[in-house]
């Protein structure tokens, strides 16, 4: 089995190919520092399929939901989007499955 890893925003990205599991590593003692993990997940999908703003843009439209690159960039650079959104966007680049991990 291929394991893939990144590092995004400081946080370790375990990818077991070829399916779409995820093992987020959360390091901090105080807590999680959720909106950055949320963050963080979304752009390792987008990373994993390898689309930018503009392409999460277009595949967003297909779904109905109207934001432009400038948009999703201050947007998910935030981190504190909705789970509407986040959920929107898993859908619209067809991420089906996401793994949190154990801790």
């Amino acid at each position: 089995m291929m394991h893939m890893n990144r590092v995004v925003n400081a946080k370790v990205i375990v990818y077991d190919a070829p399916g779409i599991e995820i093992g987020l590593v959360m390091a901090s003692k105080k807590g999680k520092d959720w909106p950055l993990a949320v963050k963080g997940l979304l752009k390792a999908e987008l990373a994993r399929r390898n689309l930018g703003y503009a392409e999460l843009a277009a595949k967003l439209a297909g779904i109905g939901v109207k934001y432009n690159e400038l948009n999703l960039k201050n947007k998910i650079g935030r981190g504190t989007f909705s789970a509407v959104f986040f959920f929107q966007c898993m859908k619209a680049i067809g991420c089906n499955t996401i793994h949190l991990g154990d801790e």
